[in-house]
């Protein structure tokens, strides 16, 4: 009875057959049945896991399970890119911004998250060293400079790829623009400029800047920033557990207040 079951054509599942695609479609045409996560029958494999780790990924037939993860549909995209010079498929799993076969660098993929670009998981507390180490690696293979002689075509696509991969490190090795890039990859806007509503930081922010505008001397201008920092790495650490455990609401609580802490930093840094 057991064998049976596993053996369960998925079209029987899904109460449609899977074989009638119209002959004029081409041999590799390969049909994604979109269903959400939640809608699908759970499978005798891994009965506890969901079948995609891209929250935005829907199952289909391209969809591959290895050792508890999944490639997903997007991801055998990449693995289909070939180089624009030499056709020749990546090698490794990577990002694909430099040919390993001819070195010729890459156009942009958008698809390529910035975590993605330094080989890094998607959390807030990533090694700042290893971030610069894997930048420097990047900006010695796609730095204008070093295809002066090429054709004009690679010569746009490394000023493109140079410029993202600045962006990218940027954003991930500042702790706020990092929690707002992060809130951004979940589907999140951060408006920045967004009135303060909350009378305990209006009443703090405004305590800060007369303390900044009354500061006399050095002394007491570092006094000031101290706290600030102080101020600004527990925050840090709370935007870090909201992004453990989930909690968004929590998270932009913390990047509200990440971002006027960061602000006076800046106030009492010009005035130093």
């Amino acid at each position: 009875m057991l064998k049976k079951k596993l053996f369960t054509p998925l079209s029987t599942y899904l109460g449609r057959s899977l074989t009638s695609i119209p002959e004029h479609f081409p041999s590799n045409f390969s049909p994604h049945i979109k269903l959400p996560l939640h809608a699908l029958p759970s499978s005798p494999f891994a009965p506890h896991d969901r079948l995609c780790h891209n929250s935005t990924c829907y199952f289909s037939l391209g969809c591959v399970r290895f050792s508890g993860k999944s490639l997903c549909s997007k991801s055998a995209e990449k693995l289909e890119s070939r180089c624009w010079n030499c056709h020749a498929v990546p090698e490794s799993a990577a990002p694909f911004l430099v040919c390993e076969s001819c070195r010729c660098i890459q156009p942009v993929d958008d698809s390529i998250d910035y975590f993605e670009i330094f080989g890094s998981e998607r959390k807030y507390d990533i090694e700042g060293k290893n971030l610069e180490g894997k930048y420097k690696d990047w900006q010695k293979k796609l730095h204008p400079d070093l295809v002066h002689s090429k054709s004009q075509k690679e010569r746009e696509f490394s000023a493109e790829q140079s410029a993202r991969v600045i962006d990218a490190y940027r954003t991930l090795s500042k702790p706020l623009s990092r929690g707002i890039y992060m809130l951004k990859l979940n589907g999140i806007e951060i408006d920045e400029e967004q009135t303060i509503s909350d009378p305990e930081l209006l009443a703090e922010i405004m305590e800060i800047r007369e303390a900044v505008e009354e500061a006399m001397n050095s002394e007491a201008l570092n006094h000031i920033l101290s706290q600030m920092q102080e101020k600004l790495e527990n925050w840090s650490n709370a935007l870090a557990d909201a992004f453990q455990s989930r909690n968004f609401e929590e998270a932009k609580i913390a990047i509200r207040r990440m971002t006027y802490y960061s602000r006076a930093i800046d106030e009492v840094i010009k005035k130093l």
